[in-house]
């Protein structure tokens, strides 16, 4: 049994490498094709998108599967499906032909959801961003078509190149009978009931946008690049794949240390160097510069997007425990279609203008709001940190502003006082004095606090109740960034209880 929970993360990532290489058959030999099927460039823009679109979409269905019927089954039959559309692709002599094959090869993208929802079963948190890395690291699979698919189309032309692929999906159908886990731990929650629960966090949605934009461009300049590099910079097919492979290997192998990197340090703050970095290329790319500066772009693009794509499922575990499925499907969906407009906006932009430059600066825009909306995600998630240890800790806060007005309290005040947050909140802390205190006491405590801003010490205060009790109080002033004094906040707990309780 451990021997079979060993090997899921190299099989599975295997896996995904196939399925991503039959995902992009299209997009890859698409030169070739177009020898021998004439193609308008908005059909050409539909051939290559439809198997994004599809692969999108299915990748719902297929986290929430996953968790029901476990990584083995779906790997064997999806690759057992994909069989069919191989041999119709590689018998296709029209664009109605490549539309229907091309939208049944969206099977191959799908298979992503599988092992990112498959992988955390078996690994510790503490580990999930690296594992979803490495498993990522099967976007390999888009840079061995784009790669290899044209040399050997350039060899054995393009129908057989693509025939080959159906001795691959058998193998490795096999190799999931064979060693895939058959225990695997099923979630067998409605999918409705887990589209619902996860649907009403803002986070989610955060997180689809967020990879959206970023696995979006992974697919989006895969799917664009080798058709644009031969028609534009009049570069030939061989060199298009091998500098698109250079975009891909680079993208990919970016992204485990993306998933390293939100394991070890804050992933909202990696986020935020990605989103910097994918506004500035986009900027770059969008003058339409020399091949070298426009390289740098697209190398910039792939550091980012392949970092982010890394980091980003980092996240989903700490937001979606019980719902990782369906939110893993939706978020890769997302992410998908990231991938699907592009290519057609970009093609509608050229027909329209003859250039590419205001798609690039519509992904400038998108990446300088998720860079955004990642630093307030970042500020929130602190916000939301101190208001547990407010509300969580054993002793009593009570916040004041300058005019000693108390503007807020946690449930240990109540606890302790009898006041509740409504009875205190816009009175002063006066209402606990307990009259055992002289005017001296106080007048000391308000010097320290202005020369220190700080005091601390024993003080007898009295409940709603009337019963006075001994407390330890710190008082401590709340200075902003111009050192002015903003707050004070009151930290005290009933010393005189515990004391009673040594004695007893």
């Amino acid at each position: 049994m451990q021997d079979a929970k060993k090997v899921q993360l190299p099989l599975q990532t295997v896996s995904l490498v196939l399925g991503f290489m039959v995902w992009v058959i299209l997009s890859s030999l698409m030169p070739y094709i177009k020898e021998d099927i004439e193609l308008t460039s908005s059909q050409l823009a539909w051939v290559t998108a439809v198997p994004v679109l599809i692969g999108s979409v299915m990748r719902i269905p297929y986290g929430y599967w996953t968790n029901r019927h476990g990584a083995r089954r779906l790997f064997m039959i999806s690759f057992a499906l994909l069989l069919a559309p191989v041999f119709w692709v590689s018998r296709a002599d029209s664009f109605g032909d490549l539309i229907v094959g091309g939208a049944f090869l969206g099977i191959g993208g799908a298979v992503f959801s599988v092992g990112v929802t498959s992988l955390p079963k078996y690994y510790p948190k503490e580990r999930h961003g690296f594992v979803n890395g490495i498993y990522g690291i099967g976007n390999l699979g888009t840079a061995i078509s784009a790669f290899g698919a044209p040399a050997l189309a350039s060899s054995i032309g393009w129908s057989r190149t693509v025939m080959l692929y159906s001795v691959a999906l058998v193998l490795l159908a096999g190799c999931n009978f064979l060693l895939g886990d058959r225990k695997e731990t099923p979630v067998r929650t409605p999918i409705m009931e887990q589209i619902k629960a996860v649907s009403r966090s803002e986070k989610l949605w955060f997180l689809c946008l967020f990879y959206f934009l970023t696995f979006g461009s992974f697919v989006a300049f895969t799917v664009y690049l080798p058709n644009f590099l031969v028609s534009h910079f009049d570069l030939d097919k061989v060199d298009a794949g091998m500098r698109t492979a250079g975009f891909i290997a680079l993208a990919t192998a970016m992204r485990p240390i993306g998933g390293w990197l939100g394991d070890r340090y804050n992933p909202f703050k990696i986020l935020m160097l990605v989103f910097a970095g994918l506004t500035a290329a986009a900027i770059l790319l969008s003058f339409s510069p020399s091949i070298a500066l426009y390289t740098v772009g697209c190398l910039t693009v792939a550091l980012c997007a392949g970092t982010g794509n890394g980091t980003i499922f980092k996240l989903v575990p700490l937001y979606f425990t019980k719902q990782a499925g369906i939110a893993n499907g939706m978020i890769s969906a997302m992410g998908g279609l990231g991938g699907f407009f592009p290519p057609l906006l970009l093609t509608a932009i050229y027909g329209l203008t003859g250039q590419y430059s205001i798609g690039f600066m519509a992904l400038a825009q998108i990446a300088l709001a998720s860079f955004v909306l990642v630093n307030w995600m970042f500020f929130q998630d602190k916000l939301t940190l101190s208001a547990h240890v407010l509300e969580n800790t054993i002793e009593a806060i009570l916040i004041t502003d300058t005019n000693g007005v108390i503007t807020s309290v946690n449930p240990a005040f109540t606890a302790i006082t009898g006041y509740s947050a409504d009875e205190a909140v816009g009175r002063k802390p006066s209402i606990l004095k307990s009259g055992k205190q002289d005017k001296g006491f106080y007048d000391e405590m308000w010097r320290s606090l202005r020369e220190k801003g700080y005091w601390q010490g024993e003080i007898w205060n009295r409940r709603k109740n009337g019963e006075i009790y001994l407390e330890w109080l710190s008082v401590t002033a709340i200075r902003n960034e111009a050192e002015e004094v903003k707050n004070y906040a009151g930290m005290f707990s009933d010393i005189g209880s515990n004391r009673r309780t040594v004695e007893g």
